[in-house]
């Protein structure tokens, strides 16, 4: 009578195995919020350079002509920008809420319609301020 031998296999067993994706999960738990809000940080900073060139272009664009723009597009009409950025939260380069100018106090208005601008979007930043508030 022969006696077979069997060879040993190797492998995971099902314990071993749900160990291995408890860790998995607790570190991916613990990686997606940390991403997501460097992603945010992101798009703040990147709102935050928009709207200071924006900003700068209507200071610039008031230097020289003594009145503020009608619009943004003015800005880049008149070479102030290349191109109207994408707000980084609506994704869009129309949604920019612009202010007019005040009146100063001796009751005189400036001309042109854009004196300041802000973000289009209603979401509040990681510093508790609104984004369009910025």
């Amino acid at each position: 009578m022969k006696r077979e031998h069997r060879v040993k296999e190797r492998g995971f067993t099902l314990i071993e195995l749900m160990v291995v994706m408890s860790i998995i999960g607790i570190l991916v738990s613990i990686a997606v919020p940390s991403y997501q809000r460097s992603v945010i940080q992101a798009r703040e900073t990147v709102l935050l350079e928009d709207l200071y060139q924006m900003r700068r272009a209507i200071d610039g664009y008031f230097a020289d002509r003594a009145r503020y723009p009608d619009s943004l597009e003015e800005l880049v009409e008149g070479r102030y920008l290349r191109g109207l950025p994408r707000d980084p939260f609506t994704g869009e380069s129309e949604s920019w809420e612009t202010l007019p100018p005040e009146p100063s106090d001796n009751g005189e208005i400036t001309e042109g319609g854009v004196f300041d601008v802000h973000s289009g979007s209603d979401l509040v930043g990681l510093n508790g301020i609104p984004y369009n508030e910025w």
